[in-house]
C-alpha cells in the first residue's frame, strides 16, 4: 500500500473491476480483442432482427409503382406478398389485378387469386432471369379489340428476351375476348394437364363458347404448354375442335410462331349440313348444298398486305358426290378472292341444284338437310318447274372467285349427261360461267353465261351451243326410239333480267334453234304420231323397220319470255311432221300443234293434228279429237251409201313429197 494512498490505514470497500467485469465491460473487451468475429456476430444479429421483424408487404408499393411506370396501367397486389428465401427463392403474391386500357369500359384486363414462382439467384448476377416454375391460381384475362383504338394487349415497353420460363401451371384459368366491330364475344376455361413422362412442360386444355361474327360456337381442344411458344422456330402442337351450329371443324397439327400466326401445318376437317353456312363464319360465299364433309391441309402465305389461306389436297363428299382438289382465299384486297381447282369422279347431278336456286332430290337414299328438304317439298307441291328462289345479291358482291370444276362421270337418272367441265369467274358482282361444258348423249353442250349483279336486278345473257347429240340417247325412255340414228345440234341465245332463273327466262329475249341431219328412226313411231291405224296394225303384225330421216329443225323467236315458232319440222321418207305454236317461259305453258303429212297412201288413217298443251310440269300431247270425230262422222255417212266408199274418208293421199329437207311444207 502506498504511503500517499488516501485509504491507507482503513479497509478498502471498492469492487475489483479487473476481477469482476460487468456484461457491458466484457462485451467491450471482446470487441477490442476479436473485432472481426464481433462484427460478424453483430451482422447476424441484425439479420435475425430484420428477418424477425421484416414484412414483405412493404415491397408491394414499390413493385406496383414500377409495373405502372413500365406499362402505363394500374397494378395492385391486394393480398399478401411473401418470399421463401433460399438459393432458389419462392415468391408468392395474392389477389393481383392489372388495369385495362383507358378506352375500355371494363377496369380490369387481368387478375389472379395467386401468382407463385421461383427464381434462381446465381443467374441474376449474369443478368439472366430464370424462373424454373410459375403457377397461376384462377387467372382471368380479358382481351378486347376496338375498331379505332386497337387491342388492349398493346401497351408499355417490351420485356426483352432475358426472361426464361421452364414450367408453367394454370389452375382454373379464364380467357375472354370481345370485338364489337366483328360481333365476336367468347369465353374459355383453360387449365394445365399432367405432362408426359420426361416432359417438364405441362400441356393445356381449353373449352369455351361464345359468338364469332355473330354466330354461336363451342370449342374444346388441347395444346402444348404456353412455354413452347417462346421458340418461334419450333412447331407448336394443337388439336382443337369447334362447332358453330351444324358446322364442325377439327384442326390438328402444328403452328409456327403462333403468337404472330406466322405459319401453319394443320390438317383441317370441315363438315356440316350446308356449305352456305360458312359465309357468315369465314366470308366465303357458296350456293346451298347438301351435307358435306371435307378434310385437307391448311396453310397460309403472307405477301405485303395480302394474306392467302390455302386448303390443299382435300378430299370428301358434298351430298352424294365425291369432291377433291385445292382451294385458297386471298384477303387484303377490295374483296376476298376465292380460287379453287375441284374434281369429282362421280357427281350426282342434283347436288348442283343450289347453283340455280333449286333443292336436290330427297328420299331414296339422297343426301339432304332439313332446310333443303323443306324447299324440295315446296317445289313438289308447286305447279311450276323453273326455280324461283332469288339469288342473294350480297353474296354475289361480297367476294371474287375463279373456280374450275371437272366431273368425270355424272349420275343423272333419266338424263343422258356424261361429264362436266365448268369455270366460274366472279369479279365485282359480275359472274361468268365460261365455259359451262357438259357431255350429253355422246356430244357436247357448251355454254357461256354472263350475270351482272351490280344493279338491283340481275342482267343475264346465256349463249348455249349443242353439237353431236345422239338422237336415241336424247329419248332414253322411249322404247321405239332406242335404235334411232342421228346427231342433233342447236344454238340458244337469251338475254333476260331477274333475280331468279324463273324471272330471267320469263323476261328473256333471243333465239332458239335446233336441228339434225340425216338419220334413221322407227317407222312405227312415225305412224303412231300420225295415228295411221292401218300402218300401225301392219307393223304390229309383222315387224317394225327403220326409215330414213331427211332432217329435223326448229326455229323459235323469243320475246319477253314467249317462244314463237318460225319453223318446226321433222322430215322422214315416210312422213313429214310440221309444227307451230308457242312455248311460254313466263307462265310455263305449252301451246303447240304438230301435223303429220304422210308420203304414202294408207287406209284407216285417222290423221289429225297432235296438240301439245298443258304446263312444263304437266304437259299433255294428244290428237285433236274433234277433227278425228269429224272424219268418223263423214265415214259413217258414206257408209250408209256404200260401205267400201266409207274407206275413202280415211285414205291419206300423201301430199308430202320427198323434199331435200321438209320442202315448202316446213315453211
Amino acid at each position: 500500500m502506498s504511503a500517499n494512498d488516501p485509504h491507507a490505514g482503513r479497509g478498502d470497500t471498492r469492487p475489483d473491476i479487473a476481477a469482476h467485469p460487468s456484461p457491458a465491460q466484457r462485451a467491450a473487451i471482446a470487441l477490442r480483442r476479436h473485432p472481426w468475429c464481433s462484427a460478424a456476430a453483430l451482422i447476424l444479429l441484425a439479420i435475425a432482427l430484420l428477418v424477425a421483424l421484416w414484412d414483405w408487404n412493404w415491397l408491394r408499393g414499390p413493385i406496383e409503382r414500377q409495373v405502372q411506370a413500365r406499362t402505363g396501367r394500374d397494378f395492385d397486389i391486394a393480398g399478401d406478398l411473401d418470399v421463401d428465401l433460399g438459393w432458389t427463392p419462392t415468391i408468392r403474391a395474392d389477389a393481383l389485378r392489372f388495369g385495362n386500357a383507358a378506352w375500355s369500359q371494363r377496369p380490369t384486363m387481368a387478375a389472379a387469386d395467386r401468382l407463385q414462382f421461383k427464381v434462381e439467384l446465381l443467374p441474376l448476377l449474369r443478368g439472366e432471369v430464370r424462373i424454373p416454375e410459375l403457377r397461376l391460381s384462377r387467372p382471368r384475362l380479358y382481351l378486347e379489340n376496338d375498331a379505332k383504338q386497337g387491342g388492349n394487349w398493346v401497351f408499355g415497353e417490351s420485356g426483352g428476351d432475358a426472361l426464361q420460363l421452364r414450367r408453367i401451371w394454370i389452375d382454373r384459368g379464364e380467357l375472354s375476348f370481345l370485338d364489337p366491330s366483328s360481333r365476336s364475344d367468347m369465353r374459355f376455361e383453360i387449365a394445365s394437364q399432367a405432362a408426359r413422362a420426361g416432359d417438364d412442360a405441362a400441356p393445356i386444355a381449353a373449352r369455351g363458347s361464345g359468338r364469332w361474327k355473330g354466330n354461336r360456337f363451342t370449342l374444346q381442344g388441347r395444346a402444348e404448354s404456353p412455354l413452347e411458344l417462346r421458340d418461334r422456330e419450333r412447331p407448336y402442337q394443337v388439336d382443337v375442335r369447334a362447332s358453330a351450329g351444324a358446322t364442325h371443324a377439327h384442326a390438328r397439327g402444328t403452328l409456327l410462331d403462333p403468337l404472330r400466326l406466322r405459319d401453319f401445318d394443320l390438317r383441317l376437317a370441315l363438315s356440316g349440313q350446308d356449305m352456305a353456312d360458312l359465309y357468315p363464319l369465314i366470308g366465303v360465299a357458296t350456293p346451298p348444298t347438301p351435307p358435306y364433309a371435307l378434310d385437307g391441309r391448311l396453310r397460309r402465305d403472307i405477301a405485303g398486305t395480302h394474306t392467302t389461306w390455302h386448303y390443299d389436297g382435300f378430299t370428301g363428299k358434298v351430298g352424294d358426290s365425291d369432291l377433291s382438289g385445292r382451294a385458297s382465299v386471298e384477303t387484303g384486297g377490295a374483296r376476298p378472292h376465292l380460287r379453287a381447282d375441284l374434281h369429282s369422279r362421280r357427281l350426282d347431278f342434283d347436288d348442283l341444284s343450289g347453283f340455280v336456286g333449286a333443292a336436290p332430290q330427297t328420299g331414296g337414299g339422297e343426301s339432304s338437310n332439313a332446310e333443303l328438304a323443306a324447299q324440295a317439298a315446296r317445289e313438289r307441291a308447286s305447279a311450276r318447274v323453273l326455280p324461283d328462289k332469288p339469288y342473294r345479291l350480297d353474296k354475289l358482291r361480297a367476294m371474287d372467285a375463279d373456280v374450275r370444276w371437272k366431273a368425270q362421270r355424272i349420275n343423272a337418272p333419266g338424263w343422258p349427261i356424261d361429264d362436266m367441265d365448268a369455270n366460274l369467274l366472279l369479279e365485282g358482282g359480275v359472274l361468268r360461267l365460261q365455259p359451262l361444258d357438259f357431255g350429253v348423249a355422246d356430244g357436247r353442250i357448251r355454254s357461256t353465261v354472263h350475270m351482272d349483279a351490280r344493279r338491283p336486278t340481275i342482267a343475264t345473257r346465256a349463249e348455249i351451243e349443242a353439237r353431236g347429240l345422239t338422237l336415241a340417247k336424247l329419248m332414253p325412255t322411249v322404247e321405239l326410239a332406242r335404235d334411232a340414228i342421228g346427231k342433233v345440234g342447236g344454238r340458244v341465245v337469251l338475254d333476260g333480267e331477274g333475280n331468279s332463273i324463273a324471272a330471267m327466262l320469263g323476261s328473256s329475249d333471243g333465239d332458239v334453234a335446233i336441228g339434225m341431219g340425216p338419220g334413221r328412226i322407227s317407222n312405227l313411231l312415225m305412224e303412231y304420231t300420225g295415228i295411221d291405224i292401218a300402218e300401225i296394225v301392219k307393223f304390229k303384225l309383222s315387224h317394225d323397220r327403220q326409215i330414213p330421216i331427211r332432217c329435223a329443225f326448229g326455229d323459235f323467236d323469243v320475246r319477253d319470255g314467249l317462244m314463237h315458232s318460225h319453223a318446226l319440222a321433222f322430215d322422214t321418207s315416210d312422213t313429214i311432221l310440221i309444227g307451230e305454236g308457242d312455248i311460254n317461259l313466263r307462265d310455263e305453258t305449252l301451246d303447240l300443234t304438230v301435223r303429220a303429212r304422210p308420203k304414202d297412201r294408207s287406209l284407216l288413217a285417222l290423221r289429225s293434228p297432235l296438240k301439245v298443251s298443258g304446263t312444263f310440269k304437266h304437259p299433255s300431247a294428244k290428237p285433236d279429237y274433234a277433227r278425228v270425230g269429224l272424219r268418223g262422222a263423214v265415214a259413217l255417212t258414206l257408209a250408209t251409201i256404200a260401205p267400201p266408199a266409207a274407206l275413202l274418208a280415211t285414205i291419206e293421199w300423201g301430199p308430202g313429197k320427198d323434199a331435200a329437207c321438209g320442202g315448202h311444207y316446213a315453211r
